[in-house]
């Protein structure tokens, strides 16, 4: 096999391993409300902040991919996220949920999210470029899928501590995958991209790699298309991530649903994510490196995640917080539809 079948199957495990703790936030929220007496919106804080920080740490992952490697920090991203799963079990206050769920996981699994995807695909693959950034974009949700119902039976059956540690030692056990498989560039094991030539070689940007993401996010917020994707985007994150993820599980427990049942009924959701994740890659000629469009996704996931839980506690029930998703995705809709196709497209420096 080619030495970027392996990067690609290390990336995709890695991707999997962040998606578990992603995944915990709905299952948890009951428990931790019934042990320690924090309103939902208090634990919905932490969600957003973990959202928030996945999203906006995504763009500047990249740039310390270039300037010290892909496997140096996708195995810190997730000793990070391990960390912070595995301290959660410890916690007294509300202040260390968002601590060690809201700020640790959701750095540790931003530094795992588009940008690695686009990082890996890019310099390790010419030829299905775009299949193979699908089947990783699917990552996390094959997480979703896999640790969805496991953690609502773990948790169910034994207790959500039992369920936050088995999250981290699973992310922990990916590590040494990672070390072990991950090269930083196919020229590490002396082969080109596949598919590719010499000319394909994508040389890692060592110096001034912070600058140019910095760079990219003003030249970007210059141009009227970029904010309608942004806002797009972040709607698109608001009514995902932000309000199905973490409350779809609580709501449907509000109204009689046993945990497992629900957890397995938005496993569903992920495996239709796979699927459509990755025909739109396959559908894709080659990478699309708009990493802060991602960034503008987990705001709106970040706000809504935390609105949704103040809708819940202020009035007891989540209809509002549904009404308004369905109501957000038809902006969207409308705000996708301003966008123009340009002549050019943007690049990003060593992709």
């Amino acid at each position: 096999m080619h030495p970027a079948g392996w990067a690609a199957a290390v990336t995709f495990l890695a991707l999997v391993g962040a998606a578990g703790f992603r995944a915990v936030p709905g299952v948890l929220m009951d428990p931790l409300h019934q042990e320690f007496g924090w309103s939902v919106s208090t634990i919905s804080a932490a969600v957003a902040v973990n959202m928030a920080l996945y999203g906006l740490t995504s763009p500047f992952a990249a740039a310390l991919m270039e300037r010290f490697g892909i496997r140096k920090v996708v195995t810190a991203a997730l000793l990070v996220v391990s960390a912070g799963s595995g301290l959660t079990v410890f916690m007294t206050a509300s202040w260390q949920l968002i601590l060690c769920w809201g700020v640790l996981v959701g750095l540790g699994t931003g530094s795992m999210a588009l940008a690695l995807v686009a990082t890996v695909t890019g310099r390790w693959f010419v030829k299905r470029r775009g299949l193979v950034s699908g089947v990783l974009t699917a990552g996390g949700a094959a997480g979703q899928l896999v640790f969805l119902p496991l953690i609502a039976w773990v948790a169910t059956t034994y207790g959500w501590r039992p369920a936050a540690l088995g999250v981290a030692f699973a992310a922990l056990a990916v590590a040494p995958f990672v070390v072990w498989l991950l090269r930083d560039s196919p020229a590490d094991v002396g082969a080109l991209p596949y598919g590719g030539t010499e000319a394909d070689v994508v040389v890692p940007v060592r110096v001034g790699a912070g600058r140019i993401a910095i760079r990219g996010l003003v030249e970007a917020a210059r141009a009227r298309p970029f904010w309608y994707l942004a806002a797009g985007m972040m709607i698109c994150g608001a009514t995902t991530m932000g309000l199905i993820q973490p409350h779809f599980i609580p709501a449907a427990h509000d109204h009689g649903m046993p945990v497992t049942m629900a957890a397995s009924l938005l496993a569903v959701v992920g495996l239709c994510d796979i699927a459509g994740t990755i025909a739109s890659g396959w559908l894709t000629d080659r990478i699309d490196p708009r990493l802060l469009v991602f960034a503008s996704h987990q705001i709106g996931a970040a706000l809504m995640a935390l609105a949704a839980g103040v809708v819940r506690d202020q009035l007891h029930s989540y209809d509002a917080a549904w009404y308004a998703g369905g109501a957000l995705c038809v902006l969207a809709g409308g705000l996708s539809l301003l966008v123009t196709r340009g002549r050019a497209r943007i690049s990003v420096p060593g992709h």
